[in-house]
């Protein structure tokens, strides 16, 4: 080759590269650049059906990724076990092969039938395409065979750029493992929420909650506007949760927001988002929770305390789909679920102009009433049960059971605070207690007569001892129908001392019956 032509060479091959660098540069699909750099090698030196085959990673073999100058139909046949043709040769020694005469060499498959194998002037050209140590496909291309031609130098430049494609092709396929990590785990996360927040997983077997799960399940699976109400600590948020994981929308975002905890001046911006400069403070474009929420549902807490300038809004967005961010012109449609909760009496509030009746009438499609702690007592002990081992594997305790007189007397409280206090009483009385058995002096004074408010530690030895017998002898009363005898053998005693036991300590045998 003569110095001009060297020359002349070099300046082709260093155009060639930019634009193959360019094109691995772009922000398009791997197959689209891939495709692109086929087309400059056969735009720019002249080399034809150019083909990128990539090993399968879940079998043995290689096939025809992307093609330039070859028919979808020509490049699907275009499939090779290792070392099977030049191309599989290729991919299982990792050292490239020229083929002259592509009509004239067995190892030539013309797998993809699209050569004329009776021409002569027909070379192909095929490299590794490596990454490291590591052999990902084969770079083949046709040429066109004259004295000129220098298939060292051909080879020599194609295997620059199969280096230049094998980091490309490696880069992309590490992204895809992570952003397969990535959905695997989206994935396990959503399954793992959607088992935390089944319906089945609410305590409770009362028949009052049985009639709330009843409703879930009716109304999961649609689309309504479910109105939730109830005292304050009743579980309203567990049952917005229930109904979002079980709907068709469980693999959409579940946005929370508490009405009464955002301040008058902020909450329409923090529900519907605001333009950059629409107020002091708004230094840059923020999307609104229904935005968020989009496709999903959004949990509107304490909807009672909404501002009655903001209810219109909602109403519209409940009416209509639509909304506008403050500051905003562009109107937003809104496919968002509804689900909404108070502890407050709406109807009374309508009465003194508080709060919106045409709203009331558009929240409350399906209303679910969520029972008081006192009105499913028969829950209490499952609840107190379930916090009792919660917080003693939290705190790493070996709390294994509630006394009898405990039991008794978290049956007896009032529950103003519902599930929200019992769990907080039982969690105080797990950090207090150092045995086995969470006693009646653990438990709030809010819940303990005069007498048994004392703890533990204020008690005089006598006092101590006698809270101590009256727990261990009204636990086995308990456990033997409140048969004496069975009492004092569990009790490794005998019935007269239990019996004068029970008679000093005024405990009733009968009432364990």
């Amino acid at each position: 080759m003569t110095t001009t032509r060297a020359l002349e060479r070099k300046v082709q091959e260093l155009s060639t590269l930019y634009e193959v660098s360019a094109a691995l540069a772009s922000a398009t699909p791997l197959d689209s650049r891939l495709h692109r750099i086929m087309s400059v090698l056969a735009r720019k030196l002249g080399m034809s059906r150019g083909t990128v085959a990539l090993v399968s990673p879940y079998a043995e073999e290689v096939h025809v990724e992307v093609s330039y100058g070859l028919t979808p139909e020509e490049a699907r046949r275009g499939r090779y076990k290792f070392g099977e043709g030049v191309t599989g040769r290729v991919v299982a020694t990792g050292e490239p092969m020229v083929v002259p005469n592509v009509g004239r060499e067995p190892l030539f498959l013309n797998r993809t039938m699209s050569r004329d194998l009776t021409r002569a002037d027909i070379a192909f050209l095929c490299v590794p395409i490596r990454a490291g140590d590591e052999v990902l496909g084969a770079l083949s291309v046709d040429r066109l065979f004259s004295e000129e031609t220098s298939f060292e130098e051909d080879v020599r430049f194609l295997t620059i750029v199969a280096a230049m494609v094998g980091q490309a092709v490696k880069l992309h396929r590490l992204a895809e493992d992570e952003r397969a990590k990535l959905v695997e785990e989206k994935e396990r996360l959503q399954a793992d929420l959607a088992e935390k927040y089944n319906i089945t997983n609410i305590i409770g077997n009362s028949k009052a909650m049985h009639q709330v799960y009843a409703m879930v399940a009716q109304v999961a699976r649609s689309n309504a506007t479910v109105l939730i109400r109830g005292e304050s600590g009743t579980g309203k948020e567990l049952v917005a949760h229930a109904i979002h994981y079980g709907s068709l929308r469980a693999k959409r975002p579940f946005i929370k927001v508490n009405c009464s905890a955002i301040p008058e001046n902020l909450i329409e911006s923090e529900l519907f988002g605001h333009e950059k400069g629409s107020f002091t403070g708004a230094v840059s474009q923020k999307p609104g929770k229904f935005e968020l929420a989009e496709g999903g549902t959004i949990f509107l807490d304490e909807i009672g305390d909404l501002d009655p300038a903001l209810q219109v809004k909602l109403l519209r967005v409940l009416q209509e789909k639509e909304y506008e961010r403050v500051g905003g012109w562009e109107t937003r449609k809104a496919n968002v679920r509804v689900i909404a909760a108070t502890n407050r009496n709406l109807e009374e509030q309508i009465e003194t102009g508080a709060f919106r009746e045409d709203l009331y009438y558009r929240l409350n499609v399906f209303p679910i009433f969520l029972p008081s702690l006192r009105e499913r007592k028969t829950d209490i002990l499952l609840l107190a049960e379930h916090f009792l081992h919660k917080y003693a594997a939290e705190n790493g305790k070996d709390i294994r059971r509630i006394t009898t007189p405990a039991i008794d007397m978290l049956v007896a409280y009032h529950w103003p605070g519902n599930v929200r206090e019992l769990e907080n009483c039982i969690e105080r009385a797990v950090l207090l207690c150092e045995g086995a058995a969470i006693h009646s002096y653990h438990l709030p004074p809010t819940l303990q007569t005069a007498d048994e408010s004392r703890s533990g530690v204020d008690l005089s030895f006598g006092e101590a001892v006698q809270h101590f017998e009256t727990d261990l002898i009204v636990d086995a009363l308990k456990a033997c129908r409140g048969n004496i005898r069975q009492a004092a053998q569990r009790l490794q005693s005998t019935p007269r001392i239990i019996g004068y036991k029970v008679r000093k300590y005024g405990i009733e045998p009968r009432r364990y019956r």
